[in-house]
């Protein structure tokens, strides 16, 4: 394939996520079709009305090959990040140890560092320091472990664009797809909400709904609500998943 065709189509080929009432694609598109809302509260953050994920806490660390310890001291989104990529990679149609070594590149947009704000301003946070900390606290480690434990050999960066990380993400890894750079990507983003200080400040600034609904385009538009979730696609060129049969 020749490398710089600036305009050369990609396919989704691949795809998965986790999000409020939702966690699985399928019951994504029920809750959209339904025209249900998933904005609720949740006992981890009393009194705040937002888009919220259950079970953030479950995480399979020996399917990974972490260590209790380190699972423990990863950010939930790393953890999130990691389970949504390998259900994408399987509705992709292969297991990802059958790719392994591939030129794939890791895309993730990411912005909230509650997980480290949290734990570094408890009276304790001393006592919580360990030989985990840096690479559980580090925004730009939720791609990169992607690669590691994908294998894959090519770009590996986490993009901070604020509320258009993930769409950013997606844009680098079109473009790093039809630079050559590599041959197949995972793309998408996550997003925790993990204490309570992002959100006083946002409430501060006059930009959530004093209301907890969003009505985009709307007249009655009066800010937006926080929510939770991580969602992820498979992208190939599309003459290449032409080629090789991709779904």
């Amino acid at each position: 394939r020749e490398p710089g065709k600036t305009n050369e189509p990609v396919a989704i080929v691949g795809l998965a996520c986790r999000f409020p009432g939702s966690e699985n694609s399928g019951e994504f598109w029920s809750l959209l079709r339904d025209g249900r809302c998933a904005v609720d509260f949740s006992d981890r953050m009393p009194g705040v009305e937002a888009g919220f994920l259950d079970g953030i806490e479950n995480f399979d660390a020996g399917f990974f090959g972490l260590s209790e310890n380190e699972a423990r001291g990863m950010d939930p989104q790393q953890r999130l990040l990691l389970e949504v990529a390998w259900e994408a990679m399987e509705d992709f149609g292969l297991e990802p140890q059958d790719i392994e070594g591939a030129r794939g590149g890791v895309f993730v947009g990411i912005s909230a560092a509650d997980h480290a704000l949290q734990n570094f301003s408890r009276s304790d946070s001393e006592q919580l320091i360990n030989a985990y900390s840096a690479t559980g606290f580090a925004l730009s480690l939720a791609a990169n472990r992607l690669s590691y434990h994908l294998n894959f050999h090519g770009p590996s960066l986490a993009i901070d664009t604020a509320c258009s990380s993930s769409l950013v993400a997606v844009h680098q890894a079109c473009q790093s797809l039809r630079h050559g750079e590599c041959d197949i990507a995972l793309a998408g983003g996550v997003n925790l909400i993990g204490n309570p200080h992002v959100q006083l400040a946002l409430e501060r600034a006059g930009m959530l709904s004093p209301n907890s609904r969003c009505n985009t385009f709307d007249a009655a538009a009066d800010g937006y609500v926080r929510g939770e979730g991580c969602g992820i696609v498979v992208l190939k060129p599309l003459e290449a998943a032409r080629r090789d049969g991709n779904r």
